[in-house]
């Protein structure tokens, strides 16, 4: 099988999801997988940003636990898209599933997932959206439950736990890529 290329997957993502606000979080989560594939595999850089720009490809369209990812899992594998670490991950983004995060690429993929989202939530409600934001005011809106309410601050601090890096290490990764993507991001 031929990797799955970067802009292959990103015309794939289009297919599937029309939903510019979960474009921008599959775009946010692709940014994140691709900062911790140059710190623990950076030959694997695009496939991990693939696993990213996909993770959420069927949410849209099949947003029930008992469709979501296993929709976009069946399309993948059943086309030979993408090969089984990929699939194994965005298996393992939804607790759900039941499918072990064994793998680096899954658990960053769940550990970036939520606090990802939870950013870009961030963002909205600074005058200088990323351009200033610091772990201390991440992990403050994190305490805030009724802040982006729907994010589930348990699966942030697991993938934190799973990943077995420090809370303020794992936010400034992801605060440092994404600013570095603001721009195309919107951020």
């Amino acid at each position: 099988m031929a990797a799955m290329t970067v802009d292959e997957a990103r015309t794939l993502m289009h297919e599937w999801t029309q939903s510019v606000a979960l474009r921008k979080h599959m775009e946010c989560v692709a940014v994140c997988m691709g900062a911790y594939a140059d710190r623990y595999e950076p030959p694997e850089r695009d496939r991990w940003i693939v696993a990213g720009l996909l993770h959420d490809m069927d949410y849209e369209k099949h947003p029930s636990r008992e469709e979501h990812p296993f929709v976009a899992v069946e399309h993948l594998r059943g086309n030979g898209l993408v090969d089984d670490e990929i699939i194994t991950a965005i298996l393992g983004h939804a607790e759900y599933s039941g499918v072990p995060r064994e793998s680096t690429m899954a658990k960053v993929l769940f550990a970036v997932d939520e606090l990802a989202g939870f950013i870009g939530a961030c963002c909205k409600v600074r005058p200088n959206g990323i351009a200033d934001l610091q772990p201390r005011s991440v992990r403050k809106k994190l305490k805030d439950k009724a802040f982006a309410a729907a994010v589930s601050r348990q699966d942030i601090r697991q993938g934190i736990e799973d990943l077995g890096v420090d809370e303020t290490e794992h936010l400034q990764a992801c605060l440092d890529a994404l600013r570095a993507e603001s721009e195309r991001l919107g951020l």
